[in-house]
């Protein structure tokens, strides 16, 4: 079967990057768009795929990138109401006297999503220095939430090497975090 046909790479890797757009965008929605504009990217792309990486691995690449786009989207499009001319009615959003005709929502923690953000960026940056087959096993299964046969099967590996690569994989990932400052607590 050609590895460089988009049916394929559905059926072989539909299920992992939705998984993976999913948990980077929170909805189905926006992840199969991302997902649905990764095979249309590799499709026109194919020409270019060097086969250096495993396919899954490129499509991976592109689908990141798409994730990318999907939150800068997401960012510029506001949705403000609009009026009978579908103009945008920004007078709609304020009351009479000037104030939110509608309460503005919580900010909750802007200190604890800013401490998550940086612990997002720093979990990315060390699964970015794990080898590509730790990587992998360590995606499929703290990511995308895949059990041991599964990954087995996906990666052709046995459960024994499944369980040292994991293992490997979580001790580097500790001691990364723990190295940009992000520390467990002894209790």
């Amino acid at each position: 079967m050609d590895t460089l046909d988009a049916r394929t790479w559905l059926t072989e890797h539909g299920d992992y990057l939705f998984r993976v757009a999913r948990r980077q965008l929170h909805s189905d929605a926006l992840a199969e768009d991302a997902v649905q504009d990764t095979l249309l990217a590799a499709l026109s792309a194919r020409e270019r795929y060097a086969g250096d990486a495993s396919p899954r691995t490129w499509l991976t690449a592109i689908l990141r990138h798409k994730i990318v786009d999907a939150i800068r989207r997401q960012v510029r499009e506001v949705d403000l109401p609009r009026d009978e001319d579908g103009d945008e009615a920004v007078d709609a959003l304020f009351r009479a006297d000037g104030h939110w005709a509608e309460p503005v929502r919580p900010w909750g923690n802007p200190e604890a999503e800013a401490e998550l953000s940086q612990l997002r960026r720093a979990l990315d940056d060390c699964a970015d220095r794990l080898k590509p087959l730790m990587a992998q096993v360590f995606s499929l299964r703290e990511a995308a939430g895949m059990e041991t046969a599964e990954i087995c099967k996906e990666l052709g590996i046995t459960p024994t090497n499944c369980w040292v690569l994991l293992h490997r994989a979580r001790l580097f990932m500790r001691q990364c975090l723990e190295l940009n400052g992000f520390a467990g607590t002894q209790a």
